[in-house]
């Protein structure tokens, strides 16, 4: 029985294929009836956050070091994107406050905003926790990333960061996109 049935659906698979095949030419050569153009609805070439997001208030340090992020993404030259996919990297590596020296809560010896090891070859602990040095560095790892423009944010952060956690990016897409449209043009 199973194997009829499998048959069966093979040819009907067949002839839709078929049909596609022949009626694919014809239908090109027929004259239009009647054609009027359809408005389509565009979608930005950012895509949606995904799963749920996280959300916290910013203090005056957090906004700017929001602020430190987007200039130094305009100083590099690039799109709003790469400053929404920085600032939501660094809510999830330390929610926008530039983290000094932990002692035993202290991730290796994880640093900044962005949680940059200077083992790891990202700099001196000086240049790790100047925000605008640390989002320099950050952006040069995403700018090696191809297609990071159109990546999933967690996937263009995870490559740069290499975290422990990869898929906790994608919390901050929201919060991170916001700020940067409060703050792009300001």
């Amino acid at each position: 029985m199973n194997t009829i049935f499998r048959k069966s659906m093979l040819s009907v698979a067949g002839l839709a294929f078929a049909g596609g095949v022949f009626a694919g030419p014809i239908a090109a050569h027929a004259n239009p009836v009647d054609a009027k153009p359809v408005a389509v609805a565009v979608q930005s070439a950012a895509p949606k956050p995904q799963g749920e997001q996280s959300r916290i208030s910013l203090n005056d340090e957090q906004s700017a070091n929001v602020k430190e992020i987007i200039a130094a993404t305009k100083k590099a030259g690039l799109p709003e994107r790469a400053a929404v996919i920085s600032i939501a990297t660094s809510l999830q590596e330390s929610k926008l406050e530039n983290l000094g020296h932990l002692g035993d809560m202290n991730d290796h010896d994880s640093l900044g905003l962005f949680q940059q090891r200077p083992s790891s070859g990202w700099g001196t602990p000086e240049q790790i926790t100047d925000p605008a040095y640390s989002t320099t560095a950050f952006l040069k790892g995403l700018k090696q990333v191809d297609g990071w423009q159109d990546m999933a944010l967690t996937d263009a952060a995870q490559t740069v960061q290499v975290s422990a956690y990869p898929d906790a990016y994608a919390q901050w897409e929201q919060q991170a996109t916001d700020l940067v449209a409060q703050h792009w043009n300001s």
